[in-house]
């Protein structure tokens, strides 16, 4: 007789003094759970996971750019302000970075290109009362001719529209396009060993008309005049003439002219604003203007940088070309939220696979004017 998986044993076998005891009971072992019951639990259980995490998202899309403390909006971007060091006042400096290849397809996880976010921090910092002076933070080697000089404008225009000074602070980087930003700023500082200047144009592209020969490829070209095809790949070198070498050189020094001039209007206003604190461009500076790079010495004897020192002394120059002490340094962020992820996904005119080895590889686009050091070109 079994009663719950117990057997009862009759009491065949008795002991004395025990024949009218009750029955003795034995353990059996459980009958084993059917597999298809245990599948529907873990079924279940997966599912139950799924939609726990899918309403989370949901709220994640829909709650997050409203709920975050301290939101500022900018038209329909809005930014979280970040203390990066407590102050003892009110007074604020604003910090701005530009970090890496400076480009038009650089984009934060917002989906905002380099130049934009960057201009949007800047009106920010001008709206903000409390907010004294800027700090760009520079550690890049340059980048596109067009995306520099957007930058360049955005600074130049917020210092004259705000009346607030933007300081460059430079790190291991900044040249080429990297000094181009800096250049309208009304105090430069820079590390000893800081790499900068490099101040030129370049434009590289690669012919490989002798590979197609050698497999024996041969392009065909319909064109609408004769100088349509002068920067093709697959045009044979001695079919470049010399008009159009020179039309090409034309474009490189013409630009090359705006950065120098960008160069002497950005030094010249800045040492009419702080005589005092900004040296003046050396006679014989034009001639170091030729490419090369400098160290922030270097850069320091010929007037392309007023003060040697880190980010540290970069924040006590500025609270003294302001005239405040010990102010809190703030930097603008737009908080990650799922929302700006799914549009930045499907914003993507490309699918990648990125693997960050922890170095930044510059895009360089064939045909395109830059800004940048030859050596983050090989």
């Amino acid at each position: 007789m079994c009663i719950g998986g117990l057997r009862l044993l009759p009491g065949s076998a008795s002991f004395a003094g025990m024949e009218n005891s009750p029955p003795l009971i034995a353990a059996t072992q459980p009958a084993p759970a059917k597999k298809g019951g245990l599948r529907l639990l873990v079924v279940g259980l997966i599912l139950a996971a799924t939609l726990f995490m899918g309403g989370l998202v949901v709220l994640m899309v829909f709650l997050a750019p409203s709920s975050m403390a301290g939101v500022e909006t900018n038209g329909e971007e809005s930014y979280s302000r970040f203390v990066v060091r407590k102050g003892s006042g009110d007074d604020k400096i604003a910090l701005v970075d530009v970090y890496g290849l400076i480009s038009s397809y650089s984009f934060d996880e917002s989906g905002r290109d380099l130049v934009t976010g960057i201009r949007e921090q800047l009106t920010l910092a001008g709206k903000d009362d409390d907010v004294k002076a800027v700090i760009l933070r520079v550690d890049s080697p340059g980048g596109e001719v067009l995306a520099s000089d957007e930058i360049y404008k955005a600074i130049r225009a917020f210092q004259e529209k705000y009346s607030k000074p933007v300081v460059a602070s430079m790190g291991s980087l900044a040249a080429s396009g990297g000094y181009y930003v800096s250049a309208p700023c009304r105090l430069i500082v820079a590390n000893e060993l800081t790499i900068t200047g490099s101040i030129g144009v370049i434009m590289q592209g690669y012919n490989y008309r002798g590979l197609l020969d050698k497999i024996g490829v041969q392009p065909m070209v319909f064109k609408s005049g004769r100088n349509k095809d002068m920067l093709s790949s697959t045009k044979a070198p001695g079919e470049i003439t010399p008009e159009e070498k020179k039309m090409v050189q034309d474009l490189i020094d013409e630009t090359y002219g705006k950065f120098v001039a960008v160069v002497k209007e950005g030094r010249a206003e800045a040492r009419k604003k702080n005589e005092k604190a900004v040296r003046p461009l050396a006679a014989d500076w034009q001639e170091y203007a030729d490419g090369r790079i400098l160290t922030g010495r270097q850069a320091l004897q010929h007037g392309l940088v007023d003060k040697l020192g880190n980010f540290d002394a970069a924040v006590e120059e500025t609270e003294k070309l302001v005239g405040i002490k010990k102010a809190e340094l703030i930097r603008y962020q737009v908080p990650f939220n799922f929302a700006n992820f799914f549009r930045l996904v499907s914003e993507a005119k490309t699918s990648t696979v990125k693997v960050d080895l922890g170095v930044e590889v510059p895009k360089i686009r064939s045909g395109r004017l830059y800004f940048l050091s030859p050596f983050i070109l090989d």
